[in-house]
């Protein structure tokens, strides 16, 4: 399953599942993003991943029909990333919670909403998915209006969830239900 999409700026975005092969620039990726944001919960250089656990990831990932890990490639380079986890257990198989980044340079031309649609897309094909779940700081709004837009409702909130330094931010729990 592959996606083709063409972004504000004129620009083609791959959409697809990872593959053993992407293991590196996803490391690099993750070394990347975590300092060029305080929405994840890691920072620069902190991803923490071996090549090896990443690749045994990936290749978890890969053989899932409810669970996928997808990257947006422009011209070969990770522009985004996601993580859809449903849970294995079957009284929770219906859930699953999604994680999602795109590089800085690439914020506002369209990554976000067409990731998020083909994950939505991925878990309605899935015929096991009937809620998608996230976190989101509470101070990112951009990324709120997003999951709004896509349907996402709020369903609580988890008081100084993440700390940076001395400072802590709540973080707003949603779901949608498909």
């Amino acid at each position: 399953m592959e996606k083709k999409v063409l972004l504000k700026n004129g620009q083609e975005v791959i959409i697809r599942k990872a593959v053993k092969a992407d293991a590196q620039a996803l490391i690099d990726y993750g070394n990347v993003i975590g300092g060029e944001s305080d929405n994840l919960l890691f920072g620069a250089n902190e991803f923490g991943i071996t090549l090896e656990q990443e690749e045994r990831f990936i290749e978890g990932m890969a053989n899932s029909k409810a669970s996928g890990l997808f990257v947006a490639l422009i011209d070969g380079e990770v522009v985004a990333l996601a993580n859809l986890s449903t849970h294995h257990r079957k009284r929770a198989a219906h859930t699953s919670e999604i994680g999602m980044s795109v590089r800085k340079k690439y914020w506002g031309l369209g990554i976000g909403d067409a990731v998020l649609d083909f994950i939505i897309e991925f878990a309605k094909a899935s015929g096991q998915i009937e809620i998608i779940g996230l976190s989101v700081r509470v101070d990112n709004l951009a990324a709120q209006g997003l999951y709004r837009k896509k349907g996402f409702v709020e369903i609580g909130r988890y008081p100084k969830s993440t700390k940076i330094e001395d400072d802590y931010f709540d973080t707003i729990l949603m779901n949608l239900y498909l």
